[in-house]
């Protein structure tokens, strides 16, 4: 005998071998046992053989008439095998009778379960709605149907227009658009990205990763809401100085400029000048509003996205010809020792006499005519008076660097800036340490440096960025003064780039407020001691700097494949930078080259291209040939391989740490880049502060592996 039965929801037919009781023990057709209760048994039957049954009663449902069988099933409960009886009209076999069973349960819209071989048919209402349901859903598939062969086909269904980026960004997976792409995508055997650009949708991978940017950070665009004329808000005195910026040429964000008096006794008063936009905009305006939200200009080879509205950027920035407001640190300078004697901060009005742009002046302002006080530039006598001062105090934060267990800082000797024009671009070097570089860097260090102290001493908050010298996340931004190891300086607060970070434009707030109301400073200043707000700002912040910083990385990277690609190179020549990684010489980027094998820091390879992906930014690379290989004295190797050794101890050590340092924003991206707008619009001088120079020993690994060390000056006196 067998049976038809119902097990965990599934029909099944098999032959019984035994019975006992209420239980039969069956055998299924592909050998299995299985016990089944009385209950679940719904048909017996002698023929035809359980396998032979459940193939014809599956075609034999098919061809029920569901609507039929609705009309003739009453609006009763009802036993399917009472149904058969009146569907077939005659006394229905077995076969007739599964066919019925799997018919009806198959069906859930037009029948609901009751029981064991029991059911009811839904409501007329219901089952118009889920019918209609039901050709919705239908549709939609045929629809998206078209879509994934149009998709596949390489052309982008008019419905996606407008769409692309949330696709991709921020999709809703439950929409047939998304559904069609991440299945055609899969049928072509491409990511989703790759698909849309392949389809015209997006116009570039380089189109692919600036609107991949914007969605995420800038979700409503980078334009600006209409905003008032802004100026300062009080009549300020006039300097008696005529102060210069040094930039690149492409600079709008004129943060800086620096003035030199010359005195009688062996003095000179050096003014750094920093553009005073805190004079115009006040806390919770709607300026700072927007300023708080972006936090950061966001540079990329090419383009920037400016932090603050172009008219506040106009009235503030340290524009040439006319008088500017500005946030003055003046240095009594000691210029037969180089020490400075005394400082005071003003806020004023600085006549800006030139912007001298270092695209034109690096050929002319060398170290030999500077110390044979030649040329003909604007300033030639302040810069030649600035050079040893440098030279002075980049010497004087090298010696606490040793002290404080570092090598001297070692740079690249050479920056890059890209220049775009459409999809063409093009990557020039710039020698780096360039005498106007370290002027204008050891002078925004020695500014932001004095700045913390003075913050400090006046017991009012401000933004600081502290490290130490080895370990991991060891380059936080706080609240409080504290050292900078990397720099060789007692405590750091920017305040030299208030145009175009927010940070600084805090810190000059709370100068501001010094300057104007001296010990009464910490009552009335923006952001009061243990200020929520305050620290608010620095989290933010540092997340959001990391971010756009990693953006500005990414389209480097992007810029220098696309260089790759369009000078044709199928080989390179890199520099062994630690390991498996590699920098390109012509070029600023690294990456690893896997099975690379052992070579010394320095090593010259020749390298052969195998792949270059854009979408991924990602290249692929293969050694053909060792160049060269520099050699490496015992005492350097020591002297490395101790540092190395010290860092991975103060690793160590702060891992265990790790739980009671949770609550602080800690990171270290920052200060390993080099300055933001270097290679994108303008060399480092274009910041006052020099990033790379802040950075110490924090640097990205590599980036100290050329000694370009700056000749201290005679006086400099340590």
């Amino acid at each position: 005998m067998n049976v038809f039965f119902e097990e965990s929801g599934n029909f099944k037919a098999g032959t019984v071998l035994s019975r006992t009781g209420d239980a039969l023990q069956v055998e299924l057709p592909g050998g299995r046992r299985a016990k089944v209760k009385s209950r679940d048994v719904l048909v017996e039957f002698e023929a035809p053989a359980a396998a032979e049954l459940m193939l014809r009663a599956d075609a034999a449902a098919q061809g029920i008439d569901l609507d039929f069988l609705w009309e003739v099933a009453g609006a009763d409960e009802f036993n399917f095998a009472t149904l058969a009886d009146e569907y077939y009209g005659a006394k229905p076999g077995a076969v007739e009778r599964a066919a019925l069973a799997l018919r009806i349960h198959g069906a859930p819209v037009f029948f609901r379960r009751k029981g064991r071989g029991n059911y009811q048919r839904a409501p007329e209402e219901q089952l118009k709605a889920a019918l209609a349901a039901l050709e919705r859903k239908a549709e939609l598939a045929r629809v998206q149907a078209g879509y994934v062969d149009a998709l596949v086909a390489g052309t982008l269904p008019e419905a996606f227009h407008g769409k692309v980026m949330d696709l991709l960004v921020r999709p809703d997976k439950n929409t047939i658009e998304f559904k069609a792409l991440e299945a055609a995508a899969a049928a072509r055997g491409m990511t989703a990205a790759q698909l849309v650009i392949a389809c015209g949708g997006i116009e570039s991978p380089r189109a692919w990763h600036q609107m991949r940017f914007i969605a995420e950070f800038f979700p409503a665009g980078t334009g600006f809401p209409p905003v008032s004329p802004v100026s300062p808000v009080d009549e300020l005195p006039d300097a008696d100085v005529e102060a210069f910026s040094i930039d690149d040429i492409t600079t709008t964000e004129i943060d800086d400029a620096i003035s030199v008096e010359h005195l009688p006794e062996n003095r000179m008063r050096v003014g750094i000048h920093i553009a005073a936009p805190s004079l115009g905009i006040v806390t919770g305006d709607p300026i700072d509003e927007i300023a708080r939200g972006r936090l950061s200009t966001v540079y990329m080879p090419g383009d920037k996205i400016t932090m603050l509205p172009s008219p506040v950027v106009e009235a503030f920035t340290l524009q040439e010809g006319g008088h500017r407001p500005a946030v003055s640190l003046y240095l009594i300078v000691d210029t037969t020792t180089y020490e400075v004697v005394t400082s005071e901060t003003r806020v004023e009005k600085v006549f800006i006499k030139h912007n001298l742009r270092t695209n034109l002046l690096d050929p002319i302002v060398t170290v030999e005519s500077l110390a044979a006080n030649e040329g003909d530039y604007p300033h030639r006598a302040d810069i030649v008076a600035l050079w040893p001062l440098a030279q002075a105090l980049h010497e004087k934060r090298q010696q606490t660097r040793i002290a404080n267990g570092l090598r001297r800082e070692m740079q690249r000797s050479a920056d890059f800036n890209f220049y775009i024009d459409g999809e063409h671009v093009d990557i020039q070097q710039r020698r780096r340490g360039a005498p106007l570089d370290l002027i204008v860097a050891e002078l925004a260090i020695l500014a932001n440096s004095t700045w913390g102290a003075f913050l400090a001493e006046y017991g009012v908050p401000g933004i600081y960025r502290a490290q130490r010298a080895f370990g991991p996340n060891r380059t936080r931004m706080q609240t409080s003064p504290a050292p900078h190891e990397g720099l060789g300086v007692a405590q750091y607060a920017w305040s030299t780039s208030p145009l175009r970070r927010y940070v600084d434009l805090v810190n000059q707030w709370q100068l501001v407020a010094i300057v104007r109301h001296g010990v009464a400073a910490k009552m009335v200043a923006p952001f009061k001691p243990k200020d929520a707000d305050l620290y608010a700002i620095v989290q933010g912040f540092d997340e959001t700097y990391a971010a756009y910083a990693e953006h500005q990385h990414k389209m480097e990277r992007f810029w220098c494949l696309r260089w790759l690609k369009q000078e044709a190179r199928t080989q390179a020549v890199a520099q062994v930078v630690k390991g498996d990684m590699v920098r390109f010489e012509e070029i600023p980027l690294q990456l690893i080259v896997p099975g690379l094998g052992v070579h010394a820091r320095g090593t010259r390879l020749l390298l052969d291209i195998v792949g270059i992906d854009e979408l991924n930014v990602d290249l692929s690379c293969r050694l053909l040939q060792v160049l060269d290989a520099p050699v490496v004295s015992a005492e350097d190797a020591a002297a490395e391989a101790a540092e190395t050794a010290a860092e991975t101890a103060a690793e160590a050590a702060e891992t265990a740490e790790a739980p009671q340092m949770a609550d602080t924003a800690e990171t270290d991206t920052a200060d390993a880049l080099v300055d933001p707008r270097a290679p994108a619009l303008a060399p480092a001088a274009e910041d006052i502060e020099i990033a790379d120079a802040e950075a110490g020993s924090d640097a990205p690994a590599g980036a100290a592996d050329v000694t370009e060390p700056v000749p201290p000056h005679p006086a400099a006196g340590v």
